[in-house]
Order: structure tokens, then sequence, then C-alpha cells
């Protein structure tokens, strides 16, 4: 079994099109949406869920007011403002450190569950799919993310699927760490722009600290043929191969409009090279060992 990783550097490249389009094309897999703040491949697969798991994130402070006798150094303590004069707790403002428990002389405080999220087993038309949402205003994405992971793993060794395709989240911050570890191959979807540019310099200093193959995917790359070329000379230097590029095309938003993956929509030059890039993807898994 091999596990997939679909990134980009930044949010708008295309890289669940992308995704979607390689799960379509994979066969005897298990899809894995890793951006849980902002989950969008439901909107494509229309997933049917099967099984729901709560997700706890970090611990938030509890006062037992009959404890409490009002010394307040819970409240001088507390470096984030979070436990009001009469002693109850600002949830937003919480972030689980547990000073206010290490300092309570009368054991009032303790640190409690709070609820998150939720992770989704469900079921699509390509196979068994895991995803979760994050509640509005909660953190620790990154351990949603590896609880999202270890749902689909633990599928995947139950259905004995060849393969894990995990939909990153853009960025490069904890929940790309998150997705991207124990990867065999990343495939960076970037764009000919600037920022573009910037960012796939900045997600491919990621991979490779953290020892992870790497090929990139140009997509809308005649927008900008210059930049383009920046980028295949750029990846030619460090040694990171170019699976391949897609053009600028509408046909992404008509296929997202009918809930389609765009292999499912179209058959043209931008669905043809989407074959091509998987195709090469694949042999790429393959070689990995």
């Amino acid at each position: 079994m091999k596990q997939l990783v679909i990134i980009s550097g930044k949010g708008g490249t295309g890289k669940t099109t992308v995704t979607a389009a390689i799960v379509s094309l994979a066969g005897n897999s298990v899809i894995a949406d890793c951006d849980v703040d902002a989950p969008n491949m439901h909107l494509l697969l229309e997933p049917e869920v099967m099984e729901t798991f709560d997700f706890h994130g970090m611990d938030i402070a509890d006062i037992d007011n009959e404890k409490c006798t009002g010394c307040n150094l819970c409240i001088e303590n507390c470096k984030f403002d979070a436990i009001y004069p009469d002693h109850s707790i600002n949830k937003c403002k919480c972030e689980g450190c547990g000073v206010c428990e290490y300092v309570c002389p009368e054991d009032a405080i303790t640190m409690a569950d709070n609820p998150a999220g939720t992770v989704f087993s469900s079921r699509t038309r390509y196979g068994p799919m895991v995803h979760a949402e994050l509640m509005i205003g909660e953190e620790a994405s990154g351990k949603l993310v590896a609880s999202v992971k270890e749902h689909a793993l633990s599928i995947a060794k139950e259905e004995r699927s060849d393969l894990v395709i995990y939909d990153g989240p853009p960025g490069t911050g904890c929940p790309v760490i998150a997705t991207i570890t124990g990867a065999d191959l990343a495939l960076i979807v970037t764009e000919p722009s600037v920022s573009g540019i910037h960012d796939l310099e900045r997600i491919i200093e990621v991979t490779d600290h953290f020892n992870i193959p790497a090929m990139v995917c140009i997509n809308k790359y005649n927008i900008n043929e210059e930049n383009t070329k920046q980028i295949e000379s750029s990846c030619r230097e460090n040694g990171i191969m170019v699976a391949g590029k897609l053009p600028y095309d509408t046909i992404p938003n008509r296929a997202m409009i009918g809930k389609k993956t765009v292999i499912e929509y179209a058959d043209n030059e931008f669905t043809e090279n989407l074959k091509s890039i998987w195709r090469t993807v694949k042999e790429e898994l393959d070689a990995t060992q």
C-alpha cells in the first residue's frame, strides 16, 4: 500500500481538482481530505456518511466553584487572560496549558476534554473516503489531520487497498506537516504566478526537510509561460520532476457545478494531460520502496 499526498504552497492552485481527478483514475484507493479547516472534496464526490467519530482538541480548564476559595492565583498566572473575575472560563482564550490547574491550592481546577470537531467515514462512487470538520474557532487542526490519516490507513488495511490519496491543506504549517508525514510521494500543484513560485519554493523546503520525494504539476501554465519556464528550470536545478502541465480551462468550474470530477465531465487536452500526469505519478509511486 502506497501513500500519495497532493499539496500546494498556497490556496487556489487547483489542488482538489487534481486530487479528485487522480481519485477517479486510480482505482482501489482510499481517499482522505486532510484540509480540515476548509474541506471541499465532498462537494465533488458526494460521500454517504457511514460512521462518525468525535474529535477532541486541546483540553480546556474547568473550575469547580464549590472547591474554589477565590484566591485568584489562577487569574494571576493565566498568560492568556482566559479566566474571568467570577472564575468562569473563556473557552475561546484557554490554550489548555494547565498552569491554572498546577497553581490551584484547592485542586478546584481540572483539564477537561474539549469536543472540537468530527471525523467522518464515508462511501463514494470511487471507494471509501475519510474527511473531517473542525468546529468554528477551534484549533488543533494538525491533530485532526492525524486522526483523519489514522482512520484512512485503518480502512485501507481492512479493504486491502493499493493506495491512500490525501488531499492536503495549502501552506506550510502544522496541518501540512501532519499530512505529508509517512507519505511515499508528494505531488505539489502550483501555478505560474509570483506568489505561486514563492510558495512552491517554501513547500519544497518542507518536503526536503522531511525527506518526502516530490513531483510538481503546473496548473494554468499558459497564463504566464515565462513564469512556467522559470518553475521548470528551478525544478531541473533541484532534481525535481515536473509530472506535467495543465492549461487554463473552464472545465474544472463547470465540472464542480455538476458535482463531477473533470475526468467524468470532459475528454479534451486538459483531461488528457491529467491522465498523463497520473501515469507519471503512478510510475514514480511504483518505483518507491
